[in-house]
């Protein structure tokens, strides 16, 4: 009798230990899913920080003031501050050049009448070249300032204005997506819309932004997904940018997760568009649903974005 109660406590024993690994097995393989993707974003950034911060300019630029006086007659005022003393120039719609400091200084302003500028857009473009103590030059990404509204809009300008609005419809065509679920491969259209940019001063992209998107997947059970994320952009020497980023997405109807990516963007489209390739992975918060994975390609651009300083 004794012997038949110690069998049965074995018995309990292992029964005990069978249901415990089988559940702690479930949750290892979702936290797994959870350290891959933490180490996947750890190393992007870790990766790409150093390339970016190697090809990286060594003086900084922080544009103070920009803007156009209301009252004719009209002067574009420019001031900015430098990390180094440097020597500093301005370029006007990429042909006007003007001297801004010709000393070495770190705090520079300058004053440009706008008479005898020609426009053939509603805003003005410029550019700040600074040069440091051994001549080394470096130029920052295209700023604009808006005209005032008083300043009369040319035939050349209404040309102008044309190729903006040629260009927000561009920039509303979906991009192609070939998405991989359930051992099947489907069409899809996505749209992302950049909605808040962050800014560091001196680079021609933002460090990273704020996105919203909408994808729609022909012929599958789960044919639609909103999504909303973070992407980080690292600028490079050989394409113009890597971003690791990620997204909450869902169906609303209670199909829905995460997702990790990686995009390169590859060259660039009138200075306004940029062509990249994306590649994703989603998986599901729930056990039970599949993962899926998409390859894309589509024109990134934060003309429509709100700019904010980097955080």
């Amino acid at each position: 009798m004794f012997g038949s109660v110690i069998e049965m406590k074995k018995f309990e024993n292992l029964i005990s230990k069978k249901v415990n690994f089988i559940s702690t097995k479930k949750s290892k393989s979702f936290m797994q899913q959870i350290i891959t993707i933490t180490i996947f974003l750890f190393f992007a950034i870790k990766i790409f920080g150093q390339t970016d911060s190697t090809n990286s300019v060594q003086t900084d630029v922080y544009v103070i003031d920009s803007y156009i006086t209301p009252d004719a007659p009209h002067k574009l005022i420019v001031s900015f501050f430098t990390s180094d003393s440097c020597t500093s120039k301005i370029v006007l719609m990429k042909k006007y050049f003007f001297d801004v400091s010709k000393k070495l200084s770190d705090n520079h302003k300058i004053e440009i009448a706008l008479e005898k500028i020609k426009s053939d857009s509603s805003f003005i473009e410029y550019e700040i070249l600074v040069y440091d103590v051994n001549g080394n030059g470096i130029k920052t990404e295209p700023y604009q300032v808006q005209l005032p509204s008083d300043i009369k809009i040319s035939s050349e300008q209404n040309a102008g204005l044309f190729r903006i609005c040629l260009g927000g419809v561009i920039f509303s065509i979906p991009s192609p997506t070939y998405v991989m679920m359930k051992n099947e491969n489907y069409w899809a259209i996505t749209k992302e819309i950049p909605l808040f940019s962050f800014y560091s001063i001196g680079y021609n992209y933002p460090a990273g932004y704020l996105g919203a998107e909408y994808s729609h997947i022909f012929k599958a059970d789960k044919n639609f997904f909103f999504r909303f994320g973070y992407k980080h952009i690292f600028q490079t020497s050989f394409i113009k940018y890597l971003s690791p980023g990620i997204n909450w997405f869902t169906d609303f109807k209670g199909y829905g997760g995460m997702s990790i990516e990686l995009s390169a963007g590859l060259f660039q489209i009138q200075n306004v568009f940029t062509f990249y390739t994306r590649y994703r992975y989603n998986f599901q918060l729930k056990s039970k649903a599949s993962d899926f994975y998409e390859i894309s390609c589509g024109l990134y651009s934060n003309f429509f974005s709100i700019n904010l300083n980097s955080f």
